[in-house]
């Protein structure tokens, strides 16, 4: 026979937000859809940009701590994307 161990590094008895919605319980969206659409529309003009000036600063190959700098407008704009997409 074989046995199978899985390793869980969170306790399996949780619900994370995934379990949520997969079972009978219905996801309130706290934002509207007004809300939302602002989020997607910050978060894909934010990318746009720091993707416009991470080519920049790679075309006049400025060193990698100012480039590093970047990290936060991107990261600001992937929270608000997916702020806008878990509607939370």
């Amino acid at each position: 026979m074989k046995s199978t161990q899985i390793l869980f590094f969170a306790d399996p008895m949780v619900e994370t937000s995934a379990q949520d919605e997969r079972g009978d319980e219905k996801c309130i969206p706290n934002i509207s859809l007004a809300e939302s659409r602002k989020r997607i529309w910050f978060a894909t003009r934010l990318f746009l940009l720091t993707l416009v000036v991470l080519i920049v600063l790679l075309a006049i190959d400025v060193p990698l701590l100012w480039r590093l700098s970047l990290f936060f407008p991107f990261s600001a704009s992937t929270t608000s994307y997916i702020q806008a997409l878990d509607k939370t």
